[in-house]
Formats: C-alpha cells, sequence, structure tokens
C-alpha cells in the first residue's frame, strides 16, 4: 500500500510519467519530476520590464555528436556561466560531460576534444539536465544560433521529462543580425574577432559560454545605446 500511495503521489504531482519511472528508478523520477516542476513555474514568470541592466542571464554552450537531435545525435557537453545585466558572475559556472548512448565520431572527438573513454563515465542526461536547470533556474538564456541548441534541449527534455523547454532565449547572432545588418558574417568566430575577444577553449562548451558572455556583454550595451531598456524592448525591437 505505501508502493501504491508514493505512485499516487507522484501522479498528482507530475502525471503519469513520473510515476511509472518511480517503478524503475526513484533518483531519476526525482529528477524528471524537478524537471516537469521548473518548466511549469517557468511559463508562469513574466520578465519583459526587466531593466537590461539588471537582468540575470545564464550563456550557455552544448557540445553535441552531430546537427540533428532527431536523427540520433546527442548532447556530450554542458557549459554554463551566469551574468548579471554586463558583469559576468565569475565564480558562477557550470560545467559536465553527458553520457552518449553511443560512440562519439572521431571527428567530433578531434574538434571537441572530448574522448569515448571518458564520456562513458560522465553522468547520464536526464542528471545533467536536472543540474543545469538548477543552475538556470528561472534566468533567461543566451546562446549565440539558439536554433541548434534549442532543438537539442528540446529533444533532451522531452526524451527524459515529456516536456518543452519553457525559458526565454537571447540569440547573440540574431542581435548581432539586427545591430548591424550590413556585416558579412554572424557566426562566432568572426564576432569574437570583430569585438577584439580573447579566444579561449574554442569548441569546449564551458570556453564557448564563456566567450559568449562577453559577446553579449558587447553586443547588451551597445544595444542600451540604442534607448533599447528592457527585456520587453528587446525583444520589440529583434522583431522589427
Amino acid at each position: 500500500m505505501k508502493g501504491m500511495s508514493k505512485l499516487w503521489h507522484l501522479y498528482r504531482m507530475g502525471g503519469i510519467t513520473p510515476a511509472v519511472a518511480s517503478m524503475f528508478d526513484a533518483r531519476n523520477a526525482q529528477q524528471m519530476a524537478f524537471i516537469r516542476s521548473v518548466m511549469k513555474e517557468q511559463r508562469k514568470n513574466s520578465m519583459y520590464d526587466i531593466p537590461l541592466q539588471k537582468l540575470d542571464t545564464v550563456v550557455f554552450d552544448l557540445e553535441t555528436t552531430g546537427f540533428s537531435p532527431y536523427s540520433g545525435d546527442e548532447i556530450i557537453s554542458v557549459g554554463a556561466v551566469g551574468m548579471s545585466g554586463d558583469f559576468v558572475i565569475g565564480q558562477e559556472s557550470y560545467y559536465s560531460l553527458v553520457r552518449p548512448g553511443k560512440k562519439i565520431p572521431e571527428d567530433v572527438v578531434r574538434l571537441t576534444g572530448i574522448r569515448n573513454e571518458e564520456a562513458v563515465e560522465a553522468p547520464e542526461l536526464i542528471t545533467v539536465l536536472k543540474e543545469f536547470l538548477e543552475f538556470v533556474n528561472h534566468r533567461v538564456l543566451v546562446v549565440h544560433g539558439s536554433g541548434h541548441d534549442k532543438h537539442f534541449l528540446n529533444s533532451a527534455l522531452w526524451k527524459t521529462s515529456k516536456v518543452n523547454l519553457s525559458h526565454r532565449f537571447i540569440d547573440c547572432m540574431i542581435l548581432a543580425q539586427r545591430l548591424e545588418p550590413k556585416r558579412g558574417s554572424y557566426d562566432l568566430d568572426s564576432l569574437l574577432s570583430d569585438y577584439g575577444i580573447e579566444v579561449n577553449g574554442r569548441h569546449h562548451a564551458l570556453g564557448d559560454a564563456g566567450m559568449t558572455a562577453q559577446l553579449w556583454k558587447c553586443l547588451l550595451n551597445e544595444t542600451i545605446r540604442r534607448d533599447v531598456s528592457t527585456l520587453g524592448d528587446l525583444y520589440d525591437y529583434l522583431s522589427r
């Protein structure tokens, strides 16, 4: 009876998915319930009136085995740094490898430096997602080239917890396109070079997150100089 009572409680809190999962792995069920609760609470938050100078963000990057999670590619590392306005919080960062379900291709090993031998010892995907969301909390996510990362995060969240990502995003690439529409290239390497940002740890998730944080700082200050003062103003500016 105690087991049935626990399952009923999990069902009421998170739905049938965590209840069923708990029959197989209690720890994963708890992680799943946490992920689902974060997504639910995030949908309630309105941040449009927050001044950009005080906006709390998490700048992050993923390393993956390829370009399409819907074709079997997987996340193999997550890196993130916290910011408040244009200030990088030096002691606030997150990094983890993710255990893939299959062997990492050799070209990805060469690019990222992540070896199969260490990847197989990494935490499983649901554990890293839970830790990452604990780190993010309800802050706005900042990334360069959001399409890739959103697809992989959404796929991972649905695979593990049957929920979709509900956090607000700011894409540095799209913002750079809006600020400088005549620029020839908006890839990360070009923007880092043009803004004089030192390249250190390229294609390492935490290294790329740190460099993207410096890029966001530059773009944020340029945005504010154009009288875009709140998160709502920024979204309006990007939609014009």
